[in-house]
């Protein structure tokens, strides 16, 4: 049996390899594999200091999202962070791509962090209604102070390997892009006494910050309110600073257990996989992307897909040729689609809220934050999805539909009650499950929280309206 981690020594170096594409998920097999390289490094007397590091285009990119909403199977992260903590080797983990969520708290446990060029770390676990439980909310602030560990966490948001130098996260930027070069080279300068590793859970607890706490409270409550995890990421961090390292860990894993009882976090996750592949249209198959378009007419939309046009491979036209494959046609254009293309109407939420007489074969509804939906009036799945690709190649983010728009519905729905508009996108949302527009009801969901401000946490109009009739009738 294959395991996605591997144990090598290079002279007297010794090399942990994750491999697990497509990002070097945190699965149990990744989580056993650490453990059982460590031992091996541990026991390999030739072995002076190891070196982590994973292959493909990133570290470890975070937890394993199969693993979502199920029982936690041994080895959990934190068991796993401890070990490389207390390893009998220094551990020089070497990050590149991205080291998030749990990837970046590995990193943290050990001895000395190599940043190669263009890497990104961070804690986005608020974003799922979650903290930061593998010790992240301890380890960080021993690092960098409470000031900064406030930014990080509360936020979710990602820093940059210069940034990361500068903040004290990471020991050193490495010149090399190649993970493997760059570890054995930190690890050769650790052996020469040239970089010194350290221990992240024996540094001093940070010193406490009362005043920063409190000014991040007071944001939180005028900016997010409503949100559960950011305030429990304030408790965890002050712990950091009250007692021993293992005292920070059980009230951090406290927290954490909390915010995973949050129906917050239920509808956050909601969202997260709402939005994971929404421009999918169900039996289409894989279908090669659609690369030659004309842009007929004038749209602000035209100016953003043309900035990314040449990185992804397609041609915009402002006439129809031959070869070209569909018209994108916004409103007042003076010349035609020909007869070989297929035809998509660029249309407002507004326009786009009666189709039924709508001569084209799509419909491409786009609202003002930027989220477009691609509505399936005459073209076949096949065609619906070959334009959906082209369109996420642009960088537009897309939801697919069918018959009518579920962005002009709920649009529509909110604007006729202003005083409850979310109740009302609910109520919409139900009766665009039984007509059948969706091809999934997160669609629905989606949509209502990119484009329509409905609150994330709760999952969407469609999520939050099934719950409703699920805890109280309809």
């Amino acid at each position: 049996m294959t395991t996605p981690v591997t144990y090598q020594r290079h002279d007297d170096i010794g090399v942990i390899t994750i491999d697990n594409p497509p990002v070097n998920a945190l699965g149990q097999a990744v989580r056993q594999g650490l453990l059982d390289a460590v031992a091996q490094g541990s026991e390999d007397h030739a072995a002076r200091v190891l070196v982590l590091l994973a292959t493909g285009r990133t570290f470890i990119a975070g937890a394993d999202i199969r693993e979502f909403g199920k029982p936690p199977q041994a080895p959990i992260l934190p068991e796993v962070i401890a070990r490389l903590e207390t390893a009998d080797k220094s551990i020089v983990a070497v990050l590149h791509g991205t080291a998030l969520g749990g990837g970046f708290e590995v990193a943290l446990g050990c001895q000395l962090r190599v940043a190669l060029p263009g890497t990104k770390v961070g804690l986005p676990e608020v974003k799922l209604g979650l903290l930061p439980g593998a010790g992240g909310t301890q380890r960080l602030p021993r690092l960098v102070g409470i000031e900064v560990a406030l930014d990080l966490i509360t936020s979710g948001r990602f820093v940059g390997a210069d940034e990361a130098l500068k903040l004290g996260i990471v020991d050193i930027v490495a010149e090399s892009n190649d993970p493997f070069e760059a570890g054995l080279a930190a690890a050769r300068d650790v052996l020469a006494g040239k970089l010194t590793p350290r221990v992240t859970g024996d540094l001093a607890s940070p010193a406490a910050n009362p005043e920063a706490i409190e000014r991040y409270r007071t944001r939180l409550e005028t900016e997010a309110p409503e949100l559960y995890s950011p305030f429990r990421c304030l408790e965890a961090i002050a712990a950091s600073c009250e007692g021993s390292l293992a005292d920070g860990l059980r009230r951090e894993r406290e927290l954490f257990f909390a915010c995973m009882d949050s129906p917050q976090r239920a509808g956050l996750i909601h969202a997260f996989f709402a939005a994971r592949t929404p421009h999918k249209v169900p039996d289409a198959g894989e279908v090669p992307t659609s690369t030659r378009f004309a842009l007929l007419g004038e749209h602000p939309l035209f100016e953003h897909i043309r900035g990314k046009a040449e990185r992804a491979g397609i041609k915009l036209d402002s006439r129809a040729a031959e070869s070209t494959q569909a018209c994108l046609i916004a409103a007042g254009a003076d010349t035609a689609c020909p007869a070989h293309c297929l035809s998509i109407a660029l249309l407002s939420p507004e326009e786009a809220e009666d189709l039924t007489a709508m001569d084209a074969d799509l419909a491409l509804v786009a609202a003002a934050t930027g989220m477009v939906e691609l509505v399936a009036l005459r073209a076949t799945a096949e065609q619906q999805q070959a334009t959906a690709n082209a369109l996420k190649a642009l960088r537009l983010p897309i939801v697919v539909s069918r018959q009518g728009s579920l962005l002009a519905t709920l649009a529509k729905a909110a604007d006729d009650d202003i005083a409850n508009p979310h109740a009302a996108m609910e109520a919409a949302s139900l009766m665009l499950a039984e007509r059948g527009w969706a091809y999934r009801t997160s669609d629905i969901d989606l949509l209502a929280i990119e484009a329509l401000y409905y609150p994330r946490h709760l999952g969407g109009p469609h999520r939050q309206a099934s719950r409703t009739i699920a805890e109280h009738g309809s």
